[in-house]
C-alpha cells in the first residue's frame, strides 16, 4: 500500500508499506526520520514515543495502516529550524542525556505533560514518565530538566 501521512507538518508518502508494519519501522526505514528509537518493539520502553493526531503513542505498536491519513509529530517535529524545544535544550542544558537512546522518548512524553500541566508536580512528572525507561541516567538529571523547564514555560 501506499502510506500517506503528515510527518512534521510536510505531506508524506511511503510504497510498498505493509499496512501491518509498525509506524516505527516506516519512520525510521521508509522516511528516514531515525530520532524514534527501536527498543523493546513491544511498548514496555518508551523510546519510540511520537504524537500520533496530538496523542502521545508507541509508534511500535501502531501498525502503518492506522496512520493513512494522519499526522505524526517525531522528537525531530519538536524543533523549530535549528532551534531545540525548550524540552530538548532543558534535557541538553540539565544532562538528561548520556547514551540517547531512551531521550527521544522522554522528551515527547515531557513535551506532552508540560503542554497539558505547565506547572507540575513532581509525582505529575513522575506519572507522565513512568511508561519511559531508562538504564543511564538514574532519572533524577531527567526531572531536573522537566522541572526546569516548568520555570520557563513551554513554547
Amino acid at each position: 500500500m501506499r502510506l500517506n501521512v503528515t510527518i512534521n507538518g510536510e505531506e508524506r508518502e511511503a510504497d510498498d508499506v505493509w499496512e501491518g508494519e509498525s509506524l516505527l519501522y516506516v519512520l525510521r526505514e521508509r522516511l528516514g526520520l531515525p530520532g524514534s528509537k527501536n527498543a523493546c518493539e513491544q511498548g514496555e520502553c518508551g523510546s519510540c514515543t511520537v504524537y500520533l493526531d496530538d496523542v502521545p503513542v508507541c509508534a511500535c505498536l501502531v501498525a502503518a495502516g492506522q496512520a493513512e491519513g494522519r499526522v505524526v509529530r517525531t522528537v525531530e517535529g519538536l524543533a523549530n529550524g535549528d532551534a531545540l524545544d525548550p524540552v530538548q535544550q532543558s534535557f541538553v542544558d540539565n544532562g538528561a542525556v548520556q547514551c540517547g537512546f531512551c531521550t527521544p522518548g522522554l522528551v515527547v512524553a515531557a513535551h506532552d505533560l508540560l503542554n497539558r500541566v505547565p506547572d507540575p508536580s513532581d509525582e505529575e512528572i513522575r506519572e507522565a514518565l513512568a511508561g519511559n525507561l531508562c538504564r543511564c541516567t538514574g532519572y533524577e538529571k531527567i526531572l531536573d530538566a522537566v522541572r526546569a523547564v516548568a520555570k520557563g514555560g513551554v513554547a
